[in-house]
Order: C-alpha cells, then sequence, then structure tokens
C-alpha cells in the first residue's frame, strides 16, 4: 500500500492516460478476463478534474535522469519506491476484478539502463497477455533510447503506446532535460508510425496477423513551464500529428514542485489555458481550422481565456456571419460557433427534406444562446446583434461566485 500510494501518486502528472480507439475484446465465453469496452467501471476523478479509469502508476520513481520539471528527477527529495513485475500484475487484475479500472497505464523512471527498464515493462504487459490472459486496455510509456526490439515488444501487447515529447523546442528541452535527446523522441516516434501503418496494412490483407498499438501513439507536452508561447505549441502539435499520425497529444499544465530550480516559474499557469489548447486542438483535427487561422496577427500567439477559440475567430471574422444553415456547405457550418459534427451533420441531412427553422436548429445543437448570433433560419436573422461591439462580451460565459466552504 505505500508503494503504490507513492507510485501513483508520482504518475498523476502525466496526462495521457485516455483509453480510446483500440480493439473490442472481451471475456464473453468465460475465456480470459477483463474487456476494453462496457460498462461498470468505477471512475476516479483527479482533482483537476481529469477522468482516471486505469490503473495509472509508475513501475518505480527511481530515475537516473535530472529533468528540472519532474517530480521524479535524480535530484528531487521524494520518497521513493518500485513495484516488481509480479506486483504490478497483481493489483492490475485484482483492481480489474473488483472493478476499480479498466486497464492499466504504467510508465516508469530509468533505472541501471534505458533497456533494463524498458524490458521490466515489456514483461508486465507480457505476463499480463500471455499468462493471465487479459484482454483489458494496456498504455505503456515508451523510454526513446530504448532498443527498437523493445519497442516492437512493447507494441505487440499494448493497445496503445506513447512517447513524451514534454517540451515543445529543442532548446527548451536541451535546458530542462539535458539526458533527453530530440532526435531520439523522433525516431521512437517515427518507428512507432512505420509498424503501426505495417500492421494496419498487414490485418487488411489478413486478420489473423498480429496488431501492433492498435490504439496508436500518442504524447504529451507540458504547458508554461518554459515560457512557449500557445501558437508555438500548437504549431509543434500540427506538426507533430503530420509527422507521425499520433491519436492524441495531451496537454498538460505545469505544476510546481517542491525545490524546483529557479528557472521555472513560481506558479502554475490557469487551467483554462490548457483547456483552451485542447478546444483550439480539436479544431486542426475535426473542423478544417490552420494553427495560423486560430491564432492570427490580430489575436497574438496566446488563445483568449475569457471565450473559446472558435468564437473567438467568429468575433475576429463577422463578416463571415450570418450563414445561412439552409444553404452553406459543411466547410462554412464547422466554423459557425455553436455547431458541432454532429449538429452540423444533422442539419445537412435535415435540410434534404425541408427548409429549416430555428426550432429544428434548436433540436441539433446544444444551445441557441451563442449559435443564434451567427445564423440565419427561414424565420431567423440576427441583425443588428451581430454588428454589437459588446456581443463578445455578452457571449463570453459570466463568472462564477467562488463558494465561501
Amino acid at each position: 500500500m505505500q508503494k503504490l500510494e507513492i507510485l501513483s501518486d508520482a504518475a498523476k502528472y502525466d496526462a495521457s492516460c485516455a483509453s480510446s480507439n483500440t480493439t473490442k475484446r472481451n471475456s464473453v465465453g468465460g475465456k480470459g478476463i477483463g474487456s476494453t469496452t462496457g460498462s461498470g467501471i468505477c471512475h476516479s476523478y483527479a482533482p483537476d478534474g481529469r477522468c482516471i479509469s486505469l490503473l495509472k502508476i509508475l513501475l518505480t520513481n527511481f530515475c537516473s535522469y535530472d529533468c528540472i520539471f519532474c517530480i521524479n528527477r535524480s535530484s528531487s527529495n521524494v520518497a521513493r519506491a518500485r513495484f516488481s513485475v509480479e506486483e504490478v500484475v497483481d493489483l492490475t487484475l485484482n483492481f480489474y476484478r473488483r472493478n476499480y479500472i479498466e486497464g492499466l497505464f504504467l510508465s516508469s523512471g530509468i533505472i541501471r539502463s534505458p533497456d533494463y527498464t524498458m524490458a521490466e515493462m515489456v514483461r508486465v504487459a507480457q505476463m499480463l497477455r500471455d499468462h493471465h490472459d487479459f484482454r483489458g486496455y494496456i498504455h505503456l510509456k515508451l523510454i526513446p533510447s530504448a532498443s527498437p526490439d523493445l519497442v516492437a515488444q512493447a507494441g505487440l501487447y499494448a493497445d496503445r503506446v506513447s512517447v513524451n515529447v514534454e517540451l515543445p523546442s529543442e532548446t527548451s528541452l536541451k535546458r530542462f532535460a539535458p539526458e533527453k535527446q530530440s532526435r531520439d523522441i523522433s525516431a521512437a516516434m517515427g518507428s512507432l508510425k512505420l509498424r503501426i501503418d505495417e500492421s494496419k496494412a498487414e490485418r487488411a490483407v489478413s486478420r489473423k496477423a498480429p496488431s501492433f498499438s492498435p490504439a496508436g501513439q500518442s504524447t504529451q507536452l507540458i504547458v508554461g513551464a518554459d515560457g512557449a508561447s500557445d501558437v508555438v505549441i500548437l504549431q509543434r502539435s500540427a506538426q507533430l500529428y503530420g509527422s507521425f499520425g499520433l491519436r492524441r497529444v495531451y496537454y498538460s499544465a505545469f505544476s510546481p514542485i517542491p525545490d524546483s530550480s529557479a528557472q521555472l516559474p513560481l506558479s502554475d499557469p490557469p487551467l483554462m489555458r490548457e483547456h483552451r489548447l485542447y478546444q483550439a486542438d480539436w479544431l486542426t483535427r475535426f473542423y478544417g481550422f490552420e494553427v495560423g487561422e486560430i491564432l492570427d496577427d490580430a489575436s497574438g500567439e496566446m488563445l483568449d481565456l475569457t471565450v473559446d477559440p472558435k468564437l473567438a475567430w467568429a468575433l475576429r471574422h463577422r463578416s463571415r456571419f450570418p450563414v445561412d444553415v439552409n444553404r452553406a456547405d459543411r466547410e462554412a457550418l464547422l466554423r459557425v460557433p455553436g455547431l458541432g459534427t454532429r449538429s452540423v451533420k444533422g442539419i445537412l441531412d435535415m435540410r434534404r427534406f425541408r427548409r429549416l427553422r430555428l426550432e429544428d436548429v434548436a433540436r441539433l445543437a446544444r444551445s441557441l444562446r451563442v449559435l443564434r448570433n451567427f445564423i440565419v433560419t427561414e424565420d431567423w436573422r440576427p441583425g443588428a446583434l451581430l454588428d454589437s461591439e459588446r456581443l463578445k462580451l455578452h457571449l463570453a460565459p459570466q463568472p462564477r461566485q467562488l463558494a465561501l466552504l
């Protein structure tokens, strides 16, 4: 229990633990244990609101690296612990049987050597899969400088693998994590992409071909540790998505740590900044936006914390609105504040049979409060509202009153 307390707490700074987009497996019929889908899982929530449905732990928080921003750095004065491979396997199986978790997220500090540490993590996944027929979700955090053979084994046992980029620029990485090499990280991510693509091609020919990291790969960027602007972070994310086919880039707001270096900020960035980065990330992946549109000369290099990025963009480009929902194409509708991808699909489907009224749009969208200011329907026009100088103030979320207790 002491080990679990130390090593689960040490893993809380890693945000990249979502269990989505993997192969569907279950133990229906009495074969194996666990599943990657289904109900009855008890979810835990971190203090900042993150949903944790995996057993998220480190194999050990001993580490030979001295990354300045990391609580587990070699010079850090924290309690240390180490699990054996068998202990991690036992915890995973027992917690799953109790419906505490739906899988395992395993990372580790680096001990002895990158290869030794990576081999121990692979042994955990191998024992769960081969010895216990575990069919639940497994996410392994890879060590970039580990041997390609070990990385290949990890991808065969894990649903998702990830390599943390940590910081958006090579200069920042050299400054804050001198033992980590940007070229090693890029090489590892490139190798993973190649193997994932090869596996998909092989499985397209034969379903019996082994899967390699079927949920893809992800990474994490720390926000607010090195002074990088939002535009730099989003440009780095766009480069990572384009070069390595990532499923997700996770953004983790920097948290001040005990006995930290004078090079680090004294306070953490607002969590709303992390939230806005996720929203902007979504716009580039699913809504057709470019980073240069979300953050342009008019907006500056930082996202507006008072309104979401799509609304901020629309307020800067009012000449493109209002959009007629009965005539506009999909690309124009996706840029309307208040319309999501499902709402747009619903509008396109419904208008094949009739002209839409405001009440029809209300059924498809979550709310009309913002949306009605940017659209035209059969019975509605926003009129002078769209040109009002106070529109942003009117549409911005109302500040919450702090609770006394």
